[in-house]
């Protein structure tokens, strides 16, 4: 019998507009044909206005705390309706929690989806994300 499938953590995903836009100001970028993955070290978020740092709702410790890497997909209105956006975004979500330990600890990653993902079979699609996610820990961080 199969063991129960896990959901994807909340703790695992990039929620708020500063946090994408950190992960695109890094400068950090690998392509593929089928995907582009920004990405980025995990450091804290920078202070709110109050001059706290932010926080993750869920557990009130600070988002550096965790050492797990965090995922952001975005994927463009142009790749078909909300029916096939929502289904390539569970398609990469699907990918990302199978090979969870197969992927580079300690980063914050945005990925974009080509318009080729949506008709793609499963398989290539997820040795490509693969490829591209273990190719960030070589690029290391920086200093």
């Amino acid at each position: 019998m199969d063991e129960p499938r896990q959901g994807f953590p909340r703790a695992m995903r990039l929620l708020k507009r500063v946090e994408y836009e950190a992960v695109y100001g890094a400068g950090h970028r690998r392509s593929s044909p089928q995907f582009s993955v920004f990405f980025r070290a995990h450091t804290a978020l920078p202070n709110d206005a109050s001059g706290r740092e932010l926080t993750h709702r869920a557990t009130s410790e600070p988002l550096a705390a965790g050492r797990a890497s965090r995922f952001g997909i975005s994927v463009k209105k142009a790749l078909g309706g909300a029916v096939v956006r929502n289904r390539i975004r569970r398609r990469i979500r699907e990918i990302v929690r199978r090979n969870r330990t197969e992927i580079p600890a300690g980063w914050d990653i945005v990925i974009h989806p080509k318009s080729s993902v949506a008709t793609a079979e499963f398989a290539p699609l997820e040795a490509e994300l693969l490829r591209l996610l273990r190719g960030i820990r070589s690029s290391g961080p920086k200093t």
